[in-house]
């Protein structure tokens, strides 16, 4: 069976950490998504027979991992739903850059226009037919000899916004080839981990804060511990 790490369930809710490998939707690779095996831990963990609902309420890229809500009822999915479609939630990443930004914190404001064929977002100096406004704020927290940990609070969510707006500034997100890292990570993941999320319950409206765990991987645990 897949090993999920759960770290927070109820009647309506279920947050996991994502691994790097992991897809949270079907798509054309045929490999089986992330939801699929959520269900299938519902249903053991449960003793639940027949269908069991996993709704998918946000995404993460393949490559980054963290923390990722599923709702566990329809009624907890729209609600949901209607929390990250009105920014009412949040959303703290940590991100390991190859270079320092020139400001230690600051804010990045852009235009990202999506690329279907390529699935990747470009940077557009004005806002453009297409474009959307990403905005997003970062703070520098440690540096290792070669490398430097930023966390990052997104304010809108776009596609691969934080790979986007980092490449752009120069600070490329190590194992990112896709927006110009050196070279791969080994486990094809990229250093970006959605590290905290907080968001209403559904039902009871009571706040929700979950921190994950950072992937077992040697830089990730240096920046972890440091």
């Amino acid at each position: 069976m897949h090993s999920i790490q759960v770290l927070h369930i109820d009647n309506h809710t279920i947050v996991v950490n994502k691994r790097a490998s992991d897809i949270v939707q079907g798509d054309k690779t045929g490999d089986t998504p992330l939801s699929e095996h959520v269900k299938e831990y519902i249903r053991e963990a449960f003793n639940k027979p027949g269908n069991v609902f996993c709704g998918v309420v946000h995404r993460l890229d393949r490559p980054t991992s963290g923390a990722l809500v599923f709702a566990r009822t329809s009624k907890g999915l729209s609600r949901l739903n209607e929390q990250f479609r009105n920014h009412e939630t949040r959303k703290v990443y940590w991100a390991i850059v190859e270079k320092m930004p020139t400001n230690k914190n600051g804010q990045l404001m852009d235009f990202l226009k999506k690329n279907e064929k390529q699935n990747k977002s470009y940077v557009s100096e004005t806002e453009t037919n297409g474009s959307k406004k990403a905005i997003l704020n970062y703070k520098w927290v440690a540096s290792s000899d070669k490398y430097h940990l930023l966390e990052i609070e997104l304010e809108t969510g776009r596609h691969h916004q934080i790979r986007c707006q980092l490449a752009n500034i120069g600070c490329i997100i190590k194992g990112d080839v896709k927006y110009g890292a050196r070279r791969s990570n080994k486990d094809a993941s990229i250093h970006l981990h959605a590290r905290i999320l907080e968001f209403s319950h559904p039902t009871s409206k009571e706040p929700i804060k979950v921190l994950a765990p950072v992937p077992q991987e040697p830089l990730w645990q240096f920046f972890e511990k440091g």
